[in-house]
């Protein structure tokens, strides 16, 4: 008897133990692109910071492919105990939806929100060699290469369907470039590509390409933001190709921390305010600075939310201009 009222008490106290259980157990950040692009960079930084503030450990999961639909399945099917959160950028979340009618998740449903953690503008730059051979001195005589010889000029992203690929077809269609675009498994591909003189060029997120401007292997050329970074005064933005068409043209790029649908609040706060918490700390803003990354982040998973809300509209209607498709 008193074996059998031990038994049924120990299994008793199994529910009341799971939580602890949980939260004892790393937090795996699912990042929806391969190895050394700056998705995958940014994953690696916040998995060295956060442990202190979480209290528990963190590890990086690459799931590429499909710009970033496959690792952004694994999120919304994946554990709702607070041990799971993934990376994803304004493309999957307020994009894709309007790229195909068989998205295997809904961005509405299928993810918690927790927080935005970085905004930044793509940056255009070329291959310094391939510039050299072609007489590419800047970007409006990229541009006007690319009309003389149609789909000569390759950029390279990390994916069909990601802000790059959207941002160059919308690219195209203002300003009659004839930029053919090459998509890759994830932005370390393609730079290795690029500086390899494979493909000519990307339009991408910033980190991942900053050490190479500064090594003079490839030009900055223009930043996908209608005004300049200060980051980067010399580098002209949209604005500056007016004559061009691009007078209008303003793609800005940011990535959230997302948890599956479902996941319990509890769970949401506390990721949430580790991240606030990590965020303030100067060395973790000097971190991202001089990657191109600014560091936001939402008082609020709700205002994550609103966020999506105000940037769904403004995605569609790229999308329908550059008429980016996810096959």
């Amino acid at each position: 008897m008193t074996m059998r009222r031990s038994v049924l008490l120990g299994a008793a106290a199994l529910p009341l133990a799971t939580p602890a259980l949980a939260q004892s157990r790393p937090l795996r950040i699912i990042v929806p692109f391969p190895p050394g692009g700056a998705v995958d960079l940014l994953g690696r930084i916040l998995a060295e910071r956060l442990p202190p503030a979480l209290g528990t450990g963190v590890v990086v999961e690459n799931r590429g492919g499909a710009g970033g639909m496959i690792g952004a399945d694994a999120l919304a099917k994946g554990d709702k105990d607070g041990t799971m959160v993934g990376l994803l950028g304004v493309a999957i979340l307020c994009a894709f939806p309007f790229m195909t009618n068989r998205l295997p998740f809904n961005p509405r449903t299928d993810f918690t929100p927790v927080t935005q953690i970085t905004d930044g503008a793509l940056l255009c730059v070329v291959n310094a060699e391939s510039a050299r051979r072609n007489g590419w001195t800047d970007f409006r005589s990229l541009v006007a290469w690319s009309k003389r010889f149609p789909d000569q000029v390759k950029m390279g992203s990390s994916g069909t369907g990601t802000t790059s690929h959207i941002n160059i077809e919308a690219v195209n269609a203002a300003s009659g470039a004839k930029i053919l675009h090459v998509p890759y498994r994830g932005g370390g591909p393609a730079i290795t590509d690029m500086l390899s003189g494979t493909i000519d060029m990307m339009f991408d997120v910033m980190p991942a390409l900053m050490p190479h401007v500064a090594s003079g292997r490839v030009l900055a050329f223009a930043v996908s933001s209608a005004q300049r970074l200060p980051l980067l005064p010399q580098v002209p933005g949209m604005a500056d190709f007016a004559d061009l068409g691009l007078a209008q043209h303003n793609v800005v790029t940011w990535n959230a921390i997302m948890a599956p649908g479902g996941t319990p609040a509890e769970h949401i706060t506390r990721i949430h305010n580790a991240v606030k918490t990590i965020s303030v700390v100067p060395e973790f803003m000097e971190r991202l600075k001089p990657l191109g990354f600014g560091t936001v982040v939402s008082q609020t998973p709700a205002e994550l939310t609103a966020l999506v809300d105000r940037e769904t509209p403004v995605w569609q209607r790229l999308v329908q201009v550059s008429g980016a498709r996810l096959e």
